[in-house]
C-alpha cells in the first residue's frame, strides 16, 4: 500500500546538497594515513569516484558507497534516486554493477514502517534494472531518515575509466542538465511548476548505465559524474587530477528547465556558495560572466550526468550515442588545454 507521508518534512537540505563542504573534507582527508597496496589501482589521491582493487590480469573491483537525506516527498522515488546516484560512481569509471547493500537510517518510532519499505523498494528497483543483486545491507534507527548503497562492481583493469586522464585537445561532453539543487529548493518554496519538478525527478532516477556503454563503446578513458560539488568542482578536480587548463563555455551547459529562472529569484541553495568557496582559487569566470549561470555552475546535484573528456574527432559521436540511448540534453561544453604557468585549472567564458 502506498504511504502518503511527505519525507521533505523531515530536512531541510537534501540529495547530495547535504555533503561537508569540500575544503573541509580535503583538510581532513590529508591527515588521515593511507597503506599502499600495489592493487589498489584507484584510491584517494584523485578524489575519483570510487576505489577500485585489482583481483587479477582480467578483473578488478570497483567499490563506492553515497547515501543522503531525503531531497522529495515520494518514498518509493527517494529510493529509486539514492540508488541511482550511488550506483553512478561504477558507470562513471566504465564498470558493470554486480552487487549492492543497503544503507538504512530510519527513525521506526517517528515514522511509519512503511515509509521504510517504499523507500526499500525503489531502491531494490533501480538495482534490479541496473543488473545488479541486492544481497543485504546494515540499518540504525536515526533521524532524518537517510538512505544509499554500497555498491560492488567489476572493471578490467586495462580499461578503468579516472577522472585524471585529460589530455590536451580533447573536448568535455556532458550527458544530463544540471539545476537539481536549484529545482528542489524551488519546490520547498512552492516556486516551481510540478511539470519541471518531476522532470527533474526522472533526470535524477535516470541511470547512467547506458552512458558507461558508450564509454566502453568509444574507449573512453577519462570521465566522471556531477553529483554535490557541482559541474565546476568535478571539471576543477578532473583538471587537477590531470594537470591540464580546462576552459567551458558557459551557455553551451544545459540546463534542466526551469533552473534559470529559479535562480534568477534569488532560489540559490547554500551548497551553491560552499561550492563556489571550494572551487574559487582555482576557478576563473570571464568578466561580465551571466551570475545565474556562473550559480548554476557550481549547483550541487543529485545522481547526475556523466562527464566525459574524450578526443576531439569522436566528440560529435559520442554526444549522437549518448542522445540515442536516453540522454536527449547532451552537449559538448569546452575542452581541455595544455596548462600553463599562471593559469588558473579552470576558465569559464
Amino acid at each position: 500500500m502506498k504511504t502518503e507521508f511527505d519525507l521533505l518534512t523531515t530536512v531541510e537540505q537534501g540529495g547530495c546538497s547535504a555533503k561537508l563542504p569540500a575544503q573541509l573534507l580535503d583538510a581532513i582527508v590529508k591527515n588521515i594515513p593511507v597503506l599502499k597496496r600495489d592493487e589498489l589501482l584507484v584510491g584517494t589521491d584523485t578524489h575519483d569516484d570510487a576505489a577500485v582493487w585489482k583481483v587479477d590480469a582480467d578483473t578488478a573491483i570497483i567499490s563506492t558507497t553515497d547515501f543522503f537525506p531525503p531531497l522529495c516527498s515520494d518514498p518509493y522515488e527517494f529510493g529509486q534516486i539514492a540508488a541511482a546516484n550511488a550506483l553512478s560512481d561504477v558507470f562513471a569509471m566504465g564498470g558493470v554493477a554486480i552487487m549492492a547493500l543497503n544503507l538504512v537510517m530510519f527513525p521506526s518510532s517517528r515514522i511509519d514502517i512503511q515509509v521504510l519499505e517504499e523507500i526499500l523498494r525503489g531502491g531494490a528497483d533501480k538495482v534490479a534494472e541496473a543488473g545488479a543483486v541486492l544481497a543485504g545491507g546494515h540499518t540504525i534507527d536515526d533521524y532524518p531518515p537517510k538512505y544509499g548503497l554500497a555498491v560492488t562492481g567489476i572493471v578490467h583493469p586495462d580499461r578503468i575509466i579516472t577522472n585524471c586522464a585529460a589530455l590536451p585537445g580533447d573536448l568535455l561532453v556532458l550527458a544530463k542538465p544540471i539545476g537539481t539543487g536549484a529545482i528542489v529548493a524551488g519546490q520547498r518554496l512552492g516556486e516551481v511548476s510540478q511539470e519541471d519538478y518531476q522532470a527533474a525527478l526522472d533526470g535524477m532516477k535516470l541511470l547512467n548505465s547506458r552512458g558507461a556503454e558508450v564509454m566502453r563503446a568509444h574507449g573512453i578513458r577519462c570521465a566522471t559524474d556531477i553529483t554535490g560539488f557541482g559541474l565546476l568542482g568535478h571539471i576543477y578536480e578532473m583538471a587537477s587530477g590531470s594537470d591540464v587548463h580546462i576552459r567551458i563555455r558557459s551557455t553551451a551547459v544545459p540546463l534542466l528547465a526551469g533552473a534559470y529562472a529559479l535562480v534568477d529569484m534569488g532560489c540559490i541553495p547554500g551548497a551553491s556558495f560552499r561550492n563556489l568557496r571550494y572551487i574559487d582559487p582555482y576557478v576563473r569566470f570571464a568578466e561580465g560572466l551571466d551570475y545565474n549561470l556562473k550559480m548554476l555552475l557550481v549547483d550541487a546535484q543529485t545522481s547526475g550526468g556523466l562527464l566525459l573528456s574524450c578526443p576531439r574527432d569522436l566528440a560529435e559521436a559520442i554526444a549522437r550515442d549518448l542522445r540515442d540511448c536516453g540522454y536527449p540534453a547532451t552537449a559538448i561544453i569546452g575542452a581541455v588545454e595544455k596548462k600553463v604557468d599562471g593559469q588558473p585549472a579552470v576558465m569559464v567564458e
